[in-house]
């Protein structure tokens, strides 16, 4: 059963920055970009490294291990050596608070 699950106030991710949090075992980067929150698998299809820690260039994450680069808004890889797209997330925000839907 999916339901709405509390990130964050939308005051503690500022614009350009990210969090990750955990989805019922899975870990989610929550990204805000320019007051639109975006969220993604944290783990790269290439090898499962972590992809929050990558460097953020407007709108793409890129992989700190290898390089590969994804669309924080639509989760599709942009560049290898990744070839798979992300998993991403339905995100919402309501009275001030930032809401992932689960499941």
């Amino acid at each position: 059963m999916s339901q709405w699950l509390d990130v964050e106030k939308v005051e503690e991710i500022a614009p350009g920055t990210r969090r990750v949090v955990d989805v019922d075992g899975t870990a989610v980067a929550v990204f805000n970009l320019g007051g639109e929150f975006f969220a993604i698998k944290d783990a790269c299809p290439h090898d499962g490294g972590e992809l929050a820690e990558g460097e953020l260039q407007g709108d793409e994450i890129i992989c700190p291990r290898h390089g590969a680069r994804f669309s924080v808004r639509t989760g599709a890889v942009l560049g290898p050596p990744a070839y798979e797209d992300l998993r991403t997330f339905r995100v919402r925000v309501t009275e001030g608070m930032v809401q992932l839907k689960t499941g």
